[in-house]
């Protein structure tokens, strides 16, 4: 057996989310393999929806212009019961919010996080499976199987399982799943029709029997593509695994695409004949499979070195495509956490706040899907917009985590809160440039970054906050002044941006001084108003080391 010591991190999968936490720790500089025992790229439109805040992500980290040239957009849904429309749901979120929500099949997902990976060195180790891993205090030595039948052993500092549903770090780790199945099975299908509906709204048809149940449904997302949907729906009898036994799960969590016979365009274009809206035709089928639902929350998503994110760590129903990207969300939210944990400048109790910070978020997520699976997303009390804003994953936060400051005293009202996401905004304009920024371009590819606001000349002081939170955070904070239109820019040697529209002032709720520190997966980490070393010290005490 052949020992290789990879120094960092190891990531055992390579769909979406374990692409996304090996880029991530591959940008900030960390040494990483990401194995995944398929030959290749499966070429499935599983995950289709892509969700504003995981756009934010992307762009955060530089690769969301590729994300936007190959997805499009998802501009609402159309609902029909019995052959009638019955409503129109457009999605529409505040001006504020700098993405929309998008559709982008998940072969196209994965093959541009990729692609992205690959500019810093690093490619997937295909054909290669995790069989064992054990841990010590120094680090997670892993027994791999490639194609060939070799085995390795690898050791690295920490192990990150992104490895599905069936994940054998999360079974090794002895972490329960608990949760349940739903007795219900569908089929998938990769299709085009010839109907003439709205491009970018989703359709959902549903039939309503005798007493007003649903017995009947199909739903269709719109692809890249002329007329192209990745359609889901009830399975036919013929078709059901509950008849099959060669399909069974192992591990009793049943859940994710099945083997066996596979649904043929006949069997979509019936359900088609049934429930369509216009008289249509499938055709060009590209793939389709079987799948059964299941939700189950991990009891924790770490054990010492070794963490699971995605779908080996929360599984839920599909409905409002939170699955892949509350996963990213996992993903990233850790790999800026190893990252300084590898560099050895975080606070020893830094990875402690990645189950404290996602795991509550997992399993809201969980219960609300299910929730909207069985009772409808209409049954949902909350107000139309603060729906939109929730499914956008907009309203995602961390407020009370260990390693965020704490809340304003005056509440809501003065803005966002330690935790909460920090909120894009335009017109903001610098010295040189002759074109307005958005408060996003001045974020993207960074690490924790303290903006500084005020309405009058910066002074010393703030140069000197400025040195505090480099020389604090190991250099890993950098700072930069936002000034009110027409405050005099004199006297700082800090990267000065004017709010000319006031919009950063509006949507931070900023008042002279104010200054706030940005995580790097976009989130407040404190709110200093006014501005302390004291205050900042204590906030930066929690992320790095002393």
């Amino acid at each position: 057996m052949v020992h290789t010591d990879v120094s960092d991190v190891l990531v055992a999968g390579a769909g979406p989310v374990g692409l996304t936490a090996a880029a991530e720790l591959r940008r900030r500089g960390v040494a990483c393999r990401i194995v995944d025992r398929l030959p290749a790229r499966l070429p499935f439109a599983k995950a289709v929806g892509i969700q504003p805040r995981t756009l934010e992500i992307w762009d955060r980290m530089g690769l969301v212009r590729a994300a936007l040239d190959a997805a499009v957009p998802m501009r609402g849904q159309l609902i029909y019961v019995n052959g009638a429309e019955q409503a129109r749901l457009d999605l529409v979120l505040p001006p504020e919010v700098p993405y929309g929500f998008a559709a982008l099949p998940q072969y196209e997902t994965e093959r541009i996080l990729e692609e992205f990976l690959a500019r810093f060195g690093t490619r997937i180790e295909r054909g290669t499976e995790l069989l064992s891993f054990t841990q010590d205090a120094d680090g997670v030595s892993s027994r791999l199987l490639s194609s060939s039948g070799a085995e390795e052993e690898v050791r690295s500092r920490f192990l990150v399982g992104c490895d599905g549903a069936h994940s054998i770090v999360r079974k090794t780790l002895g972490l329960t799943f608990e949760g349940g199945a739903f007795p219900e099975e569908y089929m998938l299908a990769d299709v085009e029709v010839d109907w003439d509906l709205p491009p970018g709204y989703g359709v959902r048809a549903m039939h309503h029997d005798a007493e007003g149940a649903v017995d009947d449904v199909l739903v269709c997302i719109p692809l890249p593509g002329p007329g192209r949907y990745r359609m889901s729906m009830l399975v036919p009898p013929e078709l059901s695994t509950a008849r099959r036994t060669e399909g069974a799960d192992q591990d009793g969590v049943a859940h994710g695409l099945e083997g066996g016979r596979a649904p043929a365009l006949p069997h979509i274009q019936a359900v088609l004949d049934r429930l369509s809206p216009q008289p249509t035709t499938a055709s060009a089928m590209r793939w389709s499979s079987v799948f059964r639902i299941s939700h189950r929350l991990v009891d924790r998503y770490a054990d010492g070195r070794v963490f699971v994110a995605g779908d080996a760590a929360h599984i839920h129903p599909p409905t409002g495509a939170q699955g892949m990207n509350t996963g990213i969300q996992d993903a990233y939210n850790l790999a800026w956490k190893l990252a300084l944990a590898a560099g050895g400048s975080a606070h020893p109790q830094l990875l402690a706040s990645y189950d404290a910070e996602r795991r509550p978020i997992g399993e809201e997520v969980v219960g609300r899907t299910v929730r909207h699976a069985t009772e409808g997303i209409q049954a949902d009390p909350t107000d139309p917009a603060t729906l939109m804003l929730r499914e956008a994953q907009l309203l995602v936060g961390y407020r009370g985590s260990p390693i965020v400051g704490r809340p304003h005293p005056d509440g809501d009202g003065a803005g966002p809160q330690p935790g909460d996401r920090a909120p894009d905004c335009g017109g903001l304009t610098g010295e040189i440039a002759a074109y307005p920024l958005r408060l996003y371009d001045l974020l993207r590819d960074r690490g924790h970054v303290l903006l500084l606001y005020g309405n009058g000349p910066p002074g010393d002081g703030l140069d000197e906050l400025a040195a505090a939170a480099r020389e604090l955070s190991h250099g890993q904070t950098e700072p930069c002044v936002v000034l009110a239109d027409g405050a005099p820019a004199n006297g700082t040697r800090l990267p000065v941006y004017r709010d000319g529209r006031g919009e950063f002032a509006r949507a931070y709720g900023a008042q002279d001084p104010t200054g706030f520190v940005v995580r790097p997966d976009g989130y407040l980490g404190t709110r200093l108003c006014p501005p302390t070393t004291q205050e900042l010290a204590a906030h930066l005490a929690c992320v790095f080391r002393s």
